[in-house]
């Protein structure tokens, strides 16, 4: 805004200008301009008077509240002040010069509220519910501010010297859209669109076991965080049977056939996938060995149980004289199979166990009676 300079008018004392060479005295002090010639309530900012005759000036006010005097000019030419706090408005500055008698000159200063913030971007504008996402605002009249995400504070806030960049890490939140308010002295504004959270990526830790025959059907368990809504690849092909625990922790299921060798294994959630460091070694299928048969003898009729002990006896079938036993189960180990025989002919038949490894004879075979 233009403003009006208001001068007084003192007439020019005689005399010699103290400390001077016993010369006139200089012209009667005079205000010329203020810059800037506004400013905030609050004071602080630095406002360059400048003028003639201002040697010597021993006070400056701003509607009667004095100002901080932080350099003047030899030759009378300016006086550079710190503006007092005041109410809005526009007030007189008066500059008060020593001359025997005291001598003043007013200009007129406007003092403006101060603005409210504002803000033009949020960036990222999303992160993990965890919290802990660097982020920066931009905008104006940032001077002073606090953030809240959802209502709670961010951390490590920090703001540019012209109030428009402001930093600082996000809270932790609960996922989904939240609201971001920056709040100054002057005012808040909420910041559009707000900010999302999302929750966080798996993490994996460990896979066990790191191998398993490439027939697949290996049970696994990863460990991990962050594994809620899992699927599990290996080489691509989806495990099976995969469950997750309530907390996110662990997950079991059981692997897919593969090829021979080592091949990636990935977690995927809805937030994000994790590779299994090491990957899954597919083995070639172990096949199955038998230690005994336990009845060796039984009815013809069949329906008698039996158990075979040995080992890599996972998914094995068992038949007599080529007829399948029935209700067979292997304990989770693979070292123990139960079942019942089927019907049979008197005498000694061969009892063989097959498994996507191989087969076994069982030694001995077994009798019918």
């Amino acid at each position: 805004m233009s403003a009006v300079i208001a001068q007084q008018e003192n007439p020019q004392p005689s005399g010699s200008w103290p400390g001077g060479d016993g010369g006139n005295w200089p012209r009667y002090p005079r205000l010329y301009e203020a810059i800037p010639d506004s400013g905030p309530t609050a004071g602080g900012n630095s406002v360059l008077l400048t003028g003639a005759g201002l040697q010597g000036t021993s006070q400056v006010t701003f509607g009667g509240v004095p100002a901080t005097l932080t350099a003047q000019d030899p030759s009378g030419g300016s006086v550079t002040v710190l503006a007092p706090p005041h109410a809005a408005g526009t007030v007189q500055v008066v500059a008060t010069t020593p001359r025997g008698n005291t001598n003043s000159v007013s200009y007129t200063y406007t003092v403006t509220s101060p603005s409210g913030p504002t803000v033009t971007a949020l960036v990222p504008n999303s992160g993990s519910t965890a919290g802990g996402t660097a982020f920066a605002l931009i905008g104006t009249h940032l001077t002073g501010a606090t953030v809240t995400f959802n209502g709670v504070p961010a951390t490590g806030v920090s703001i540019n010297a012209t109030g428009t960049v402001l930093t600082g890490v996000t809270p932790p939140g609960p996922a989904g859209n939240v609201p971001v308010v920056v709040t100054t002295p002057a005012g808040s504004t909420t910041v559009a669109g707000g900010y999302t959270y999302t929750p966080p990526p798996p993490v994996v830790t460990s896979l066990t076991p790191t191998s398993g025959s490439t027939t697949g059907g290996t049970a696994f368990v990863i460990v991990g965080s962050n594994l809620g809504g899992a699927v599990v690849t290996f080489n691509g092909v989806a495990a099976t049977g995969v469950s997750v625990n309530a907390s996110g922790t662990a997950l079991v299921g059981f692997t897919p056939a593969g090829a021979l060798g080592n091949v990636p294994v990935v977690v995927t959630t809805p937030t994000g996938s994790a590779a299994v460091a090491g990957g899954y070694t597919y083995t070639a299928p172990v096949p199955p060995l038998v230690t005994s048969l336990t009845p060796s003898s039984g009815s013809v009729a069949g329906g008698t149980a039996f158990v075979i002990v040995g080992s890599n006896l996972g998914g094995a079938a068992v038949t007599f004289n080529g007829v399948a036993a029935t209700g067979v189960s292997v304990n989770a180990s693979g070292t123990a199979l139960v079942g019942f025989t089927p019907a049979g002919p008197l005498g000694t038949v061969p009892v063989v166990v097959t498994t996507p490894g191989g087969s076994a004879t069982a030694a001995g075979g077994y009798t019918y009676v």
